[in-house]
Formats: C-alpha cells, sequence, structure tokens
C-alpha cells in the first residue's frame, strides 16, 4: 500500500475519534445516518401500511426470483469454483496479518463462533422441513422429469429414491455455495484490513479496483448496501426464529400461537442479546457461541443414536452422493423448467445467504487473523458444509425413515415451523428434547443478534471494532424493530422478501468482490518473492 493510501486512512482515523455525536453515537460519515434513516423510514412505512406493505414485498420478491434466478444460481457457482481455485493456487499460502501472524483463537473456539453465526436458526428451521418438502414433491407424479421440480434422475413414486432427491437437493442449499458465499467476504476484509492496514469495512474490499474512491461516495453506497442486507438478512433469520421458538412453546404448553407473542418472544429475546453485545466478542459472543455448540451437539447425538443410526450413519454418505451426482442438474442455472426449485428455493436461499455475508464474512474476518488463505478457505467452506450435511441427514433423515418405514405423517404434515418438534414427538424424552430445541433457537436468536449488531457497528463505524456502546445497543434494537415490522407486514413472506431484494444488489458486489482479492493476493504474492 502507497504512502498516500496510509495518510488518507491515518486521517480517516482522526476524523473517527473527534465525530462522536449526539447520544454517544459514531456519525463520522453518511454511512451510519444514510443507513439508521432508510430503516427507520422502512418500519414506520411498514407498520403504517402493512396491508400495502404485504403487496409490495410479495410483488418484489417475485419479480426478482422470476427474473433473475439464472443470475443467483450462476453467481453461487462462481463463488464456489473462485474457493477452489484460491485453495488449489500458490495464493493460498498467504498468511493473513503477515508472514509472523499467529492466529487469535484456536480451532474450537474459532469454529464454534463461525459456525454459530453463519448458520444458525436456519438449521433448526429448516433441517426436518426441507428434507421432507422436496421429498412430498419428488415423489409426486411425474417425479425426476425434466418438467419436474428437479431435473434429477430417479423413479417416480419410489420412497427410496425420492428420499435421495430430497437430501441432495438440501444439500444444495446447505453446503458449498453458501459457505463460499461467506468465505469470499470474509477473506476479502480479512486479508485487506490485516494485511494492508484498511479498515475493517466493505469498501476497503474495492480499494485495487476504485483505489481512492472507495473513501467517497462509492465507498459510502458499499458499506450502506451491506448494512441493508445485513440488517435485513438478520431480521429474516430472527422471524424464523420467533416463529419457530412460538411453535415449541404451543406444542409443549400450549401458548398461543399468534403476531403478539412473537412480538414478546423478539423483544424479550433481544433484550438478551443486548447484554450480550454489551459485553463485547470474547465475553458475549464467544460464550453464548460456545454454548450453543453445547447443546447443538448434545440433540444432535441424541437423535443419532436414539433414532434409525445405522440408517443415518449410511444416509450420510448416500447423501453426498447422490449431491455429488446431481450437483451439475441442480446448479445448472440455465434452459430449467423446474421454476418452484429454482425460484422458491435456490433464489430465496442464495440471496438470504448473500444477504447474510456481509455480517458472517466480517465476523469470520474479526476472528480469522494469522490463518493462511488456503486454511481459512478450507476451514470456513469444507468443515462447516459437511456439519450441516451431518445435521440435514440426521434431522432430515430421522423424518424421512418415520414417513416410509413407520407410516408417522405427524412431521410432514405439520406447519413448517413445526415440523422439528412433530419429529421429536416420536423420540423419547419429548419434552426435554423439544425444550433444548427452544432453548436452541433462542440461542442462536441471540448469537446471530448479537454479533450481527456488532458487524453493523463496525461497519457504520467506518471499520472501527470498539466502536461506542450506545451504538452497539441501537443497531441490535433496530434488528428487533425490523423483524417486528416485517412479521407484522406479511409474516414470513414479507421476511423472505426482503432478503431476496436486498440480497440481491450484493450479489453484483460479491462479483466484483472476486476480482479485487485475486488482483490483491496477486500483488501481495509477488511481493514476498
Amino acid at each position: 500500500m502507497s504512502d498516500e493510501t496510509e495518510t488518507e486512512y491515518e486521517v480517516g482515523q482522526d476524523n473517527i475519534s473527534a465525530n462522536i455525536g449526539p447520544f454517544g453515537l459514531d456519525i463520522h460519515n453518511p454511512v451510519f445516518l444514510i443507513s439508521g434513516l432508510a430503516i427507520f423510514v422502512f418500519v414506520m412505512g411498514t407498520l403504517m401500511v402493512p396491508e400495502l406493505a404485504t403487496d409490495t414485498f410479495k410483488a418484489m420478491r417475485n419479480w426478482v426470483t422470476v427474473n433473475f434466478d439464472w443470475f443467483f444460481i450462476l453467481s453461487g457457482n462462481i463463488f464456489v469454483l473462485f474457493c477452489f481455485l484460491l485453495i488449489l493456487t500458490p495464493l493460498g499460502k498467504i498468511r493473513l496479518g503477515g508472514v509472523d501472524a499467529t492466529p487469535d483463537y484456536g480451532y474450537a473456539g474459532w469454529f464454534a463462533m463461525l459456525f454459530a453465526a453463519g448458520m444458525g436458526i436456519g438449521l433448526m428451521f429448516f433441517g426436518v422441513s426441507e428434507p421432507i418438502s422436496h421429498f412430498g414433491s419428488s415423489i409426486a407424479e411425474n417425479a425426476g422429469s425434466p418438467e419436474s421440480w428437479a431435473p434429477l434422475a430417479g423413479a417416480p413414486g419410489d420412497p427410496q429414491a425420492a428420499a435421495k432427491l430430497g437430501m441432495a437437493a438440501t444439500i444444495y442449499h446447505w453446503g458449498l455455495h453458501p459457505w463460499a458465499m461467506y468465505a469470499i467476504v470474509g477473506l476479502a476484509l480479512a486479508f485487506f484490513s490485516y494485511n494492508k492496514g484498511l479498515p475493517l469495512s466493505l469498501r476497503s474490499a474495492f480499494y485495487p479496483l476504485v483505489g481512492e474512491a472507495v473513501w467517497g461516495w462509492f465507498g459510502h453506497f458499499i458499506d450502506v448496501v451491506a448494512v441493508l442486507a445485513t440488517l435485513f438478512g438478520l431480521a429474516t433469520s430472527l422471524g424464523f426464529g420467533a416463529s419457530q421458538a412460538n411453535a415449541g412453546l404451543n406444542f409443549l404448553f400450549g401458548v398461543s400461537d399468534s403476531d403478539g407473542t412473537k412480538i414478546i418472544l423478539i423483544v424479550s429475546i433481544t433484550a438478551v442479546a443486548l447484554v450480550s453485545v454489551m459485553r463485547g466478542l470474547d465475553g458475549g459472543v464467544k460464550r453464548a457461541s460456545e454454548i450453543n455448540m453445547v447443546l447443538a451437539f448434545l440433540l444432535l447425538m441424541f437423535v443419532l443414536f436414539v433414532g434409525p443410526t445405522s440408517d443415518l450413519l449410511m444416509g450420510f454418505f448416500s447423501g453426498l452422493g447422490a449431491y455429488i451426482t446431481n450437483l451439475p442438474a441442480l446448479s445448472n442455472p440455465f434452459g430449467r423448467t423446474d421454476a418452484n426449485f429454482s425460484q422458491g428455493w435456490t433464489s430465496f436461499y442464495w440471496a438470504w445467504w448473500i444477504s447474510w455475508s456481509p455480517f458472517v464474512g466480517m465476523f469470520i474476518a474479526r476472528v480469522s487473523r494469522g490463518r493462511t488463505v488456503r486454511e481459512f478457505i478450507i476451514c470456513v467452506l469444507l468443515i462447516p458444509s459437511l456439519v450441516c450435511v451431518l445435521w440435514m441427514t440426521v434431522f432430515g433423515g430421522t423424518a424421512l425413515n418415520q414417513i416410509i418405514n413407520d407410516g408417522y405423517t405427524g412431521a410432514q404434515e405439520a406447519a413448517t415451523e413445526l415440523r422439528l418438534f412433530a419429529m421429536l414427538a416420536e423420540l423419547p424424552l419429548t419434552q426435554i428434547t423439544s425444550g433444548i430445541g427452544i432453548i436452541l433457537v433462542v440461542v442462536f436468536f441471540v448469537t446471530s443478534s448479537d454479533s450481527g449488531s456488532l458487524v453493523i457497528d463496525t461497519i457504520t463505524a467506518g471499520g472501527k471494532t470498539d466502536g461506542p456502546m450506545p451504538q452497539r445497543v441501537f443497531w441490535c434494537a433496530f434488528e428487533g424493530l425490523v423483524a417486528i415490522a416485517l412479521l407484522l407486514g406479511g409474516g414470513l413472506a414479507a421476511l423472505q422478501a426482503m432478503a431476496v431484494t436486498t440480497g440481491f444488489p450484493f450479489a453484483a458486489v460479491l462479483l466484483l468482490m472476486c476480482v479485487s482479492i485475486w488482483k490483491g493476493l496477486s500483488a501481495e504474492s509477488k511481493g514476498l518473492k
């Protein structure tokens, strides 16, 4: 980095220190004000005209997914291929933070934090629901043909073939592609911050492409889009979490399943997240993530060994095999006739993961100093993907086994947010395991909210990792407000619509980020020779 760049950054740091505004908020650049005002207007508008908001959200989602499903699918493929390229080239030897840098966290703590932040509530919400949804679609009449839900090989009406197809499609949505998106953003932020001395902000990743323009309105625009994408992506997850926690409480204790209960849950859990936010990364987020990992592991092991253990263990490998075999068909962006799968599932998922990528990527970057590029990509891309496959195999596979071998269709017939608890109802210790499931949803809720608040705070503070406490509290509270507004303005459909809409422009940002990463790493590699 040139002396001019370093001087520019030093001036920026001086401005950061000198611009603590009213109520202790850091308003040194327009990002905070623009983001905050945009979200405030959105919340007020949604609450004032919820019916219009509902129609608008649905129209936005339909327009994006119908017209640009090919763009999402193609972009996801590019992200995965780019990550493997970095693993295989000599650029993978570059160490984040310089040749003498050492990791700040051990593997156990590192995995716990990136996994809890990266998937969280989604695993609880879709772990049972998605495999049996695809199973139901693929076993329907004409399943397995090019005109059906997915152009995969399978016999119509064959339950075993349908189960394999359902797991292949589920692994596609929870494996390499989402983690590649997180890895790209995390690598860009870590490299340009730790190796080049730039602020830990999304704009820094574009310095090789636009130079000093990253400090102007181009950079402001990138950071504002990142804040909005992150906030709406988090709100989507918080809405899913509130819906599932409410369903679990209704299942166990008869608590009313209503918008009022969900709002109370969002407010209560946001208050817990506020406490974690105020304790900081090590005292709050790391501790909550480790608790989460222990509880998730215990529930996973219980279902694995109490359920059809041998079938699940074999299903892990057969599911991976089906995924690899059918990956070309699943990831084909052109000439698709399976609109429900490509638009209703894949486009939503890719947009949701992309909207989460600034949040998860920055969070991963903050805890990944000292890793080599190769180590970073392998650990962020492959290991969490395998854990997701195991999770979906155990929970989804158990539900599928109940349908195919036991004739129990309770999980298949239940509402989406209730399917986990309906599956657990057929296993021993239902009250205990369902209670643990609710606790996991809540703790995932907390880890997503508090780590997301820390990340948004960093972006709006120009890359500072120690922004003022009132600002962290502000963003944490706003996440809860946005989730409430979206629930009241259209429910889960509205949550999904905003994730898709904000994820769409950020997909283009990620594609540009790949180019910038390559240029930056190539220049670094030449300097080390």
